[in-house]
């Protein structure tokens, strides 16, 4: 049953989920078939197989060990892509025995629908969106079969995050939202009420609202002070520098005393790894190490990618990637000779950075003058020693269409648009449990799909036929 526009905009002035921002409206839920909800469950095992075999990569890179069982591969210029700019602290941190084996409690793939099938753009570990799609599981519920059902992403957010300690039957769950991430605590707010509202101990806190107490973590409660066990981190690990208190929730995790997640492990957020999955001299161990199911899964969801390394090459060497005028580049910088049907490629910057989130640093060669993409190419190129960039192809959105509410209201039309879709996952040991997917549904002129003002967002439903 659709729902009507007075009803939906009632539901949204009723409760905040972000600090001013607006969408469109839309009276259902965006339409899967089974067999689309089916393949979104094997995506999230396929990414838990993925972050997995990352660490494994990482970790043997750091140790100069053989990457595979029965003949020789080092490749210690892994690790080294991927702790370039990192403090030294965080650095130690991620290497840390104790961390081993530590996973990210939700994963985020952004997948775009395209003519091919799914494309992923990135695979977040801190993602935005989990209580608004909550929410929005909630409000849609009576338009059909939701994905994950109504209150999956409320409960598995809970026993995912609550399995880090389980030796303790109702752990206090610290929410920990940055100042640069504040858009987003009003929805991390309304998710910390309903568990509370279950007799869950979850809080949403500003890093100021914690102190260290010997060490322990706390928070006042009344003028008393409470011992967080767990701290779910809502910042990025570029944000720690600005955030005071930090310090404590390093030696408070060495001491034993909390546990957090996502893991302060900057490997695991940075977008090159999916450059390192199509890394010509890594193939064999990504065939070695992951299933078969996931790796080939994998393969067809992430666009071919590159590292825009600045390193210079040989006298006669040629970089594996994209061709300019036919030829293979020995530099990066002859991207910037590529004609515009050559430049259906996206550079933007791999993480640790102020704007690796969002769609801040994102280029589509494509949409760029030539002055434009110069502009990129040598961003990329002079940030190199400290951030690096990726490359990556671009996968054209095929173009859909929706029922959506006028933005002043009145009766629900039939609009064209292209999707995005962002699968929430909750990992429960070996498993990556599907709870619920946020769909953004853009202008057909947009080519770089996220969250806007003309945009609509709204959950998913399964439905028998499309």
């Amino acid at each position: 049953m659709p729902l009507e526009h007075d009803a939906l905009k009632d539901a949204f002035a009723r409760t905040s989920l972000f600090e001013d921002k607006t969408w469109r409206l839309a009276p259902e839920a965006w339409p899967l078939t089974r067999a689309q909800a089916e393949e979104l469950a094997d995506i999230g095992q396929a990414c838990l197989d993925y972050h997995r075999a990352l660490e494994t990569l990482y970790l043997r890179s750091v140790a100069g060990k053989n990457l595979l069982r029965n003949k020789p591969l080092l490749a210690p210029w892994v690790a080294e892509y991927l702790d370039r700019s990192k403090p030294e602290a965080l650095i130690a941190h991620a290497r840390d025995p104790k961390n081993r084996g530590a996973l990210p409690s939700v994963l985020r793939p952004d997948l775009l629908l395209t003519d091919e099938g799914w494309a992923m753009t990135e695979l977040d570990s801190v993602p935005g969106g989990i209580g608004l799609t909550a929410f929005l599981n909630r409000l849609y519920a009576e338009t059909g079969d939701i994905v994950g059902e109504r209150d999956a992403m409320v409960a598995n957010f809970h026993a995912a995050v609550a399995a880090l300690r389980s030796d303790i039957r109702n752990p206090l769950i610290a929410i920990v939202v940055s100042d640069e991430a504040a858009t987003y605590r009003p929805e991390m707010e309304w998710l910390a009420t309903q568990l509370q509202l279950q007799g869950k101990r979850v809080f949403c806190l500003g890093p100021d609202e914690i102190f260290p107490l010997g060490n322990s973590l706390c928070f006042d409660v009344e003028g008393n002070p409470e011992k967080i066990d767990i701290v779910y981190r809502f910042f990025e690990l570029w944000d720690l520098e600005r955030i005071p208190t930090a310090q404590y929730f390093f030696e408070s995790w060495q001491a034993g005393e909390v546990a957090i997640t996502p893991p302060m492990r900057a490997f695991q957020e940075e977008k090159l790894g999916l450059a390192l999955f199509h890394h010509h001299l890594l193939q064999d161990y990504w065939a070695e190490t992951l299933p078969a199911k996931s790796r080939e899964r994998l393969r067809a969801l992430i666009p071919a990618s590159w590292v825009l390394d600045a390193a210079p090459l040989p006298p006669g060497a040629t970089l594996v990637g994209p061709t300019v005028g036919g030829r293979a580049l020995s530099d990066w910088r002859g991207l910037v000779d590529a004609s515009k049907k050559e430049r259906e490629l996206i550079i933007k910057i791999s993480g640790f950075h102020e704007t690796a989130w969002g769609a801040r640093s994102v280029f589509y060669g494509a949409d760029c003058s030539r002055e434009e993409w110069q502009a990129a190419v040598d961003i990329a190129m002079n940030d190199a020693p400290t951030n690096l960039h990726i490359l990556q192809t671009y996968r054209k959105p095929r173009r859909a269409q929706h029922a959506l509410y006028p933005v002043a209201g009145g009766e629900a039309a039939t609009e064209h648009g292209r999707l995005r879709l962002c699968p929430y996952y909750f990992i429960k040991g070996d498993k990556a449990e599907l709870s619920g997917a946020l769909a953004t549904f853009c202008p057909p002129d947009k080519k770089i799909i996220h969250g806007m003002q003309d945009a609509a967002l709204m959950p998913c439903r399964v439905v028998d036929a499309i």
